[in-house]
């Protein structure tokens, strides 16, 4: 008889890791890069963190500082907790979990769920405030007889769990071929132990750090403030993260991260956390600006959205906060996701005024759009002037010979921009006369591109 010993683990705790690596070829139609996903819900807790946990403990055993029937502390945004929740359970230790009020409550449900005792914290009070989370934790620590606490921010098992498993499969999952790397940064010790393992191997990886509003990784001390999307970015610099693990930081709003984590649902299938979909809309920017179609851009998605249905997925959290339109109150970056939602419109396609007028008209046919931005060759998010059929139509039967030459012989004034927060019935007013389309800003970054048609459907229905 076939013996079955192989394949059954000894505890849950061996099905930690070996999560999948897929495709996100809907929500990235449009680009030339790969986009691919790491989905870290497949692990036992939900989330990343069940590598850490593991390794937290298990180091803890080793150098004495953890002793049976002692108690394990950690501050933690629910998905550490949860972790460390579920090895406590199975080796015999005490876990409090102290958290900010700003989690959703579905964690704090589970950690309880698993036994665990479960401490909430204001997050509107200043990092040295006694009531901060990471302070309540540090007194608990300090009070209760045999407590430890791992404190993934400073421990060094946190990055080195992702330096033996994290960083391995993925170089193994994509064969080698990963070239660029996007994530959200909380504690930091799955950037710096993932990029050690990836960059001794490939050394020009890119790493991308995607950042909330208010954190102080991409914005200092001097903007650091409360923001919504959990379990990424800090307040203060954790020592387990290495700054230099990151070439750049791309800044994430609240309301761009929940809409992003709304749209991977739908269009992939794949319920995200929010901080999942925060990486995935700093990945989608990162595909926008590579040409190379051999490229290949790798996205962790850290948890699953279980643990978020009554706020990102819930169409009243979403209201409450002013991040879904309410009815009659339409915007133009409105329109922009519903068309993306329906695939109806590619990622923002853009061209540099040195390009060729044939490459830009390969380019309109192959993302079946009529009209292309064209942005500095010296800065790719200043947008100098466009390009449409209708213009390039009237220069080719003026002047064959101008298909050879460069856009910016042939190119018009930039189409005129508006903000996503605008009214559609406003955005309409621009255009008149000629004007075709207009360019979608977020802030000082260029969304997307809508069509005169595009905006009167959106009127109509």
């Amino acid at each position: 008889m076939p013996t079955l010993t192989a394949v059954i683990g000894d505890s849950i705790l061996d099905t930690v890791g070996d999560t999948p690596l897929v495709r996100l070829s809907r929500i990235g139609a449009g680009l030339r890069p790969q986009l691919l996903a790491k989905l870290e819900v497949f692990n036992p807790g939900g989330s990343i963190k069940d590598r850490v946990a593991i390794a937290l403990i298990e180091a803890a055993e080793r150098d004495g500082k953890l002793r049976p029937g002692g108690t394990i502390v950690e501050p933690t945004s629910g998905n550490t907790g949860t972790g460390l929740a579920i090895v406590a359970r199975l080796k015999g230790y005490r876990v409090m979990a102290v958290m900010p009020d700003k989690v959703a409550s579905e964690k704090g449900d589970l950690l309880r769920a698993l036994g665990a005792e479960v401490v909430l914290c204001p997050t509107d009070v200043p990092p040295d405030s006694p009531r901060a989370y990471y302070n309540v934790a540090d007194r608990l620590t300090a009070e209760i007889p045999g407590a430890f606490q791992p404190n993934q921010y400073q421990n060094p098992a946190n990055p080195q769990a992702h330096y033996e498993s994290t960083g391995p499969e993925i170089w193994e999952q994509t064969g080698g071929g990963v070239t660029h790397l996007v994530l959200g940064v909380g504690t930091g010790g799955t950037v710096t132990g993932t990029v050690r393992y990836l960059r001794e191997r490939r050394p020009d990886l890119v790493v991308v750090g995607a950042d909330p509003e208010g954190s102080i990784y991409s914005g200092g001390q001097a903007n650091v403030h409360p923001y919504l999307v959990e379990g990424v970015g800090e307040d203060f610099w954790p020592s387990a993260f290495d700054p230099a693990s990151v070439n750049r930081w791309i800044t994430v709003s609240d309301r761009d991260a929940f809409l992003t984590t709304r749209r991977l649902a739908q269009t992939e299938g794949i319920l995200a956390g929010p901080s999942g979909g925060m990486a995935v809309h700093a990945a989608l920017q990162v595909g926008a600006e590579i040409g190379d179609p051999r490229a290949m851009v790798v996205v962790i998605l850290p948890d699953g959205g279980r643990a978020y249905l009554s706020k990102v997925y819930s169409d009243a959290w979403m209201r409450q906060y002013g991040f879904l339109s309410r009815s009659g109150d339409l915007t133009v970056g409105d329109v922009l996701r519903r068309k993306r939602e329906a695939g109806e419109l590619p990622a923002l396609v853009t061209v540099q005024p040195h390009y060729r007028v044939r490459e830009a008209i390969a380019l309109l046919h192959e993302h079946r759009v009529s009209q292309l931005p064209v942005v500095a060759a010296e800065d790719g998010s200043r947008i100098v002037g466009a390009i449409g059929e209708r213009g390039l139509l009237k220069h080719a039967a003026a002047d064959p010979g101008s298909l050879d030459g460069e856009i910016e012989v042939v190119m018009e004034p930039p189409f005129p921009a508006v903000s996503s927060e605008d009214p559609v019935r406003e955005a309409v007013e621009l255009l008149a006369g000629d004007q075709q389309a207009l360019i979608v800003m977020s802030g000082d970054r260029a969304e997307g591109l809508l069509a005169r048609a595009d905006l009167l459907e959106a009127l109509a229905s």
